[in-house]
Parts: structure tokens; sequence; C-alpha cells
């Protein structure tokens, strides 16, 4: 005679109640369920494979941690990288520095139309040049990002190390334009550098100087991160943030949340849905991924099938010189730090990810 009544009250327990209860990480991360097992040893296999290290041939990874669902799940370094330390990570600090920008873009600093010499006088020359085609990688300037392969005839390596050095952000607007901005992508350090000297006139130098850590990292209980500046007191936002992998793993599950950090929407969803759309006039295979807002997105572009075959669509992710790697995995509840010192191109991200899969997938309940 109680069988409507109790399976009515059931069936709004189930409606009300969520089906996932979400663990965000306090001053240390939670730990979930531990993963044993064939699926795991393969990965472990790949990822830490004996080296060459007279010729610093294989692959060699200094961490790999992974966090599912909001808790650390995995978690192995290779010395003398540990658990507390900043790790160099290269191209990864380009993403962070969008990040960083989404918080000032929530504060109504600015507008993805804006252009960007409103803010830098340096870009009065390139006039047309807009904020969302800096974060394209599409300001059109004739930059070319060659690394130690062709050091003569690089822009990046110039902008670093020789006559870029002491104001990269000076150094990359002098560069003549190639196209119209916002047309073409070409992967530019020099692109990134434009957007954090446009940050630091945004804000003015004082706050600028913190602004890192007031507007992302203390929010999210980074306390580690070091980010290295120019000679002009600019960030060098290319390249040399540094952040242990357990806070780097920070900044992914708020990219993973839709810029959500507990009660606080610290990115704007309109922003982080910027981040993940890719950039309309990127062609097929011009890069290994297709670029979004900063960030590298596992999409199929004009009929091309998505660049990483074995992990999900929707997978997006941070990625630096050397095999340094923050994926995103929304479909999975995945986040997966790796940082690296891989020089002979060997190492595949599709691998790690398809062998990561396998071992930390969730488990379908029968």
């Amino acid at each position: 005679m109680f069988k409507g009544p109790i399976l009515l009250l059931a069936l709004l327990l189930l409606i009300c109640s969520p089906a996932r209860a979400e663990n965000w990480p306090g001053a240390q991360w939670s730990q979930g369920p531990a993963a044993s097992g064939p699926a795991l040893a393969a990965l472990e296999a790949y990822a830490f494979a004996p080296r060459n290290e007279a010729t610093r041939l294989g692959i060699r990874s200094d961490a790999l941690l992974v966090i599912r669902d909001g808790q650390l799940i995995y978690e192995r370094y290779a010395g003398p990288t540990s658990a507390q330390t900043p790790h160099l990570t290269w191209s990864i600090s380009k993403s962070l520095l969008a990040a960083v920008l989404g918080v000032a873009y929530g504060e109504g600093r600015f507008q993805l139309q804006d252009k960007a010499a409103r803010f830098l006088p340096a870009l009065r020359q390139h006039p047309d040049i807009r904020m969302a085609d800096l974060l394209h990688w599409a300001s059109g300037l004739d930059w070319q990002e060659d690394y130690e392969y062709a050091p003569l005839k690089s822009s990046v390596v110039a902008m670093l190390y020789t006559r870029g050095h002491d104001d990269m952000a000076s150094f990359t607007a002098a560069h003549p334009a190639f196209s119209a901005p916002g047309q073409v992508f070409r992967y530019s350090s020099g692109d990134t550098n434009l957007l954090s000297a446009a940050l630091k006139n945004l804000l003015g130098p004082q706050r600028y100087a913190d602004y890192p850590w007031q507007a992302l990292f203390e929010p999210l209980g980074i306390t580690q991160a070091v980010w290295e500046s120019d000679a002009s007191g600019t960030f060098v936002g290319s390249s040399y943030a540094y952040l242990t992998a357990r806070d780097l793993a920070r900044v992914g599950l708020l990219m993973l949340r839709d810029g959500r950090w507990g009660e606080r929407q610290l990115l704007p969803r309109d922003w982080v849905e910027f981040n993940r759309t890719p950039f309309a006039g990127y062609q097929a295979n011009q890069d290994e991924l297709v670029p979004g807002g900063h960030w590298w997105l596992n999409r199929a572009v004009a009929g091309s099938p998505s660049p990483w075959v074995d992990a999900p669509a929707d997978t997006f992710a941070a990625l630096g010189h050397w095999g340094q790697a923050l994926y995103v995995i929304p479909s999975a509840g995945l986040v997966i730090v790796r940082y690296a010192d891989d020089r002979d191109g060997s190492y595949s991200h599709n691998t790690l990810l398809k062998l990561a899969l396998a071992a930390f997938a969730r488990q379908v309940q029968p």
C-alpha cells in the first residue's frame, strides 16, 4: 500500500541528488582510487622508458600526474624533479597567459575585437591587429618560429636570447607584415609577448607585477609559481613560467570545469568557449593540432580527422617545447600533466593519451 509514495520519494531523491559529488583541491589534492594492472604498466613503460642520457635520445618524462574528477589518482617523478619542483613549462606559458588575460577580460578591461595598438603603442605601425588575432597566433607579422634546428633564421631565438631579449614586445612589433591580421595562422611566440606587454599597459606596471598571482595563481591555491620577465619588466608569456605538476593541474581543472573554481566563476564562460573554439582561418594540416584561443584543440577541420585519433574530440591541451603538456579531457573527467626533456622527436602525444585513457578512464558500471 506504500509502494507508490516510496517510489515517488526515491525518484525525487534521484532527481535532486548530483550524479557525482565535485571534488576540489584544498592546500593538497585529495586522493582517488589508485590505478594498477597491465594498462598502467604499459603506460609507465612508454613514459618512463630508459633513455640514452649521453646522446639525449629517447623519451624522458620528468613528471606524470593524473587528476580524475578532481582527485589525484596517479603521480610519478624522475629525479631531479619532485612534487615540489617548479618545472619550466616552455610554451605552456602561453595558455597560462591566456588564463590570466581571461581574468582581465572578465573585469571588463578589454574586448576581443579591441585593436591591440590601443594598449601597446609599439604596434601603431600595425593598427589593425586585434587582441583576438594575437590570441589566435594570426597577427599577420612575418615571424619564424624555428628553434635550435635553424637558429640563424629564427625570430624566437633572436627574441629570447639575442637582439630582442631586452624588450621582446618591441622586437616583435618591429617585424613587417606578411598578411592582413586575422586571416592566416602562423604560430608565434612573439604574438604572445605582445599580449603580455598589452596587459602591462592595461593594468599599469605596478599592478601588473603581481597580477598573475593575484588574478590566477592565488585563487587556485598555486603557491610555487615563478614567471620570468624581460629587461623591460614584461613577463615572458611565451616561455618562462615555472609551476609544479600539482599546481599546473589546478589550471587544467579550472579549464575542465569551464572556468569555474568552486563557487567562483574565475574565467567568464564565453572566454573559455573562445579558448576552445577553432580559429576560422586555420587550414587543415598546418600544425599538429588545431589552434583555439591560445590553447590547442583535438578537433577535425576541413574534413580532416582529429589530430589525436585515439583521444576524444573534446581533448584540448597546453603544450611546450621538449614534451611539456597539460592535457584536459572533459568527457573523461581527466587532467594530465607531463613534464619532460624529449629531444629527438620520438614522443607521441597520441600514444601517451591512448595509454593513459586505457589506464585511467572511468570504469563503466554493469
